[in-house]
């Protein structure tokens, strides 16, 4: 049975209905259209919309499908795509009004990877600009006056908004696990290397990650596994087998998983409610949780992200900073002054402790499954604080290139979203969805 309303089906859910002629791509796309022509005027979480393409995508994959070809696992699924991936067949602006009309000559891989499995690119969603700090126009879809985070701001808001059921964006800092966290949508920024970067917009070799927006722990696992994959032209990317996460999502662990908390010296900075919210998790999963005190070296890593990230970004800005100028944000003109006085040699020695941070990990997840923490401070912040949130619940995860997930467990004193997030171990993504599914079914059975 297919509900009326279309944009509420799942990404699996949709996929399936496709291949099994219950409705059509075209109708599905169509219905995402039309909410997004009927919400996102207040909303605006779209930066390249052409219904034309869309719905030109939508027909092609309905025809395959009536000729007996064979369909992808996201075929005539839409998808959202952060505006720092180029497409041919869209421009890719990054936020930015250096680039407007910028028409990539290729597609990024992660864009074939897509349409190879059937999707509909349904347009490109905002970002903040040059996906750093400096917000973009859009609002939360829970309350206008709110941010949906950032930089992936469109990505998660289009999610929730139920404009699409699938987004993709990137994450250096927070940029993913946040917004998604803010908007009270699934976010997954998978091991560092299992997806590839080429193609996107770079802020920095040794952090950008590509990440996922849904509705649906399965829906995460299935988009991740159709745009992971080896690319020789990425540095971070690794020619291995890759796990499945759907296959994951659908598991159930061989035991109760073991998760930890580490209590961080910055943890005073989580708003009241979103404190008390977490420690409720952390008593309905009774045994399953041990917490620790975090160790400095661990809290230290803030730091260390922090000079990587502001190095790494200032040369790769620089030039553009100096041909554009003013038409530069203040913080990205900031955060290139920032970077250019910090010296190789500090540089090269927050390199080395990232790589003994890799190497805690690998030992830490010999005990445990996966790691509990902050998604964010707590619910969104407003549009008039002027700025996208807080990244530091997220950093250490990212420059040790950990999968992690958030889950929209918990609502604020205002009724906003705030997720929990699961960090798991490297290039294990798949027992990191295991446990989250495990933890979904176990508090579900504590209300």
């Amino acid at each position: 049975m297919i509900q009326d309303d279309l944009t509420r089906l799942s990404a699996v859910d949709a996929a399936r209905a496709i291949r099994d002629g219950r409705i059509s791509s075209a109708a599905l796309v169509q219905a995402c259209l039309d909410r997004i022509a009927k919400t996102d005027g207040q909303i605006r979480a779209w930066a390249q919309l052409d219904q034309d393409i869309a719905l030109a995508q939508a027909h092609e994959m309905d025809r395959i499908r009536k000729s007996g070809k064979a369909t992808g696992a996201l075929h005539g699924v839409p998808v959202g795509l952060k505006d720092i991936i180029d497409t041919r067949f869209l421009p890719t602006e990054c936020g930015s009004p250096v680039f407007a009309g910028r028409q990539a000559e290729a597609n990024a891989l992660i864009v074939d990877r897509l349409r190879e499995a059937g999707a509909v690119i349904l347009g490109k969603t905002t970002t903040a600009e040059l996906a750093y700090l400096h917000p973009t126009h859009t609002t939360n879809p829970h309350n206008a006056a709110h941010t949906p985070g950032g930089s992936s701001s469109g990505s998660a808001a289009a999610v929730a908004a139920g404009h699409v059921p699938l987004a993709v964006g990137t994450q250096t800092g927070g940029s993913v696990i946040r917004p998604a966290s803010f908007c009270g949508t699934y976010g997954l920024k998978p091991t560092r290397g299992m997806i590839s970067r080429s193609g996107l917009l770079r802020t920095s070799g040794s952090l950008d990650q590509v990440g996922v927006f849904a509705n649906t722990l399965e829906d995460m696992g299935l988009l991740t596994d159709v745009l992971s994959g080896f690319d020789a032209a990425d540095p971070a990317s690794f020619a291995r087998p890759r796990p499945s996460l759907l296959e994951g999502a659908r598991s159930d662990p061989p035991v109760a998983p073991d998760i930890a908390w580490f209590d961080m010296p910055y943890h005073d900075r989580l708003s009241e409610d979103a404190r008390d919210g977490l420690d409720a998790v952390i008593e309905a999963l009774g045994a399953r949780v041990e917490r620790f005190d975090a160790a400095p070296q661990l809290a230290g890593l803030t730091d260390v992200h922090k000079t990587i990230y502001d190095y790494e970004i200032a040369r790769q800005m620089e030039q553009l900073v100096a041909d554009h100028g003013a038409t530069i944000s203040s913080e990205m003109r900031a955060a290139v002054r920032r970077g250019l006085a910090i010296g190789e040699d500090q540089y090269q020695d927050a390199l080395a402790v990232k790589e003994t941070a890799d190497a805690f990990f690998v030992e830490h997840f010999n005990d445990f499954d996966a790691i509990m923490a902050p998604s964010a401070s707590g619910e969104a912040l407003a549009l008039s604080e002027g700025n996208t949130g807080d990244a530091i619940y997220c950093t250490i995860w990212t420059l040790a290139g950990l999968p992690c997930l958030t889950l929209p467990l918990l609502v604020g004193s205002t009724g906003l979203p705030i997720g929990v997030q699961l960090i798991g171990a490297a290039e294990e993504d798949d027992r990191l969805m295991r446990t989250a599914a495990w933890m979904l079914r176990s508090l579900a059975e504590e209300k």
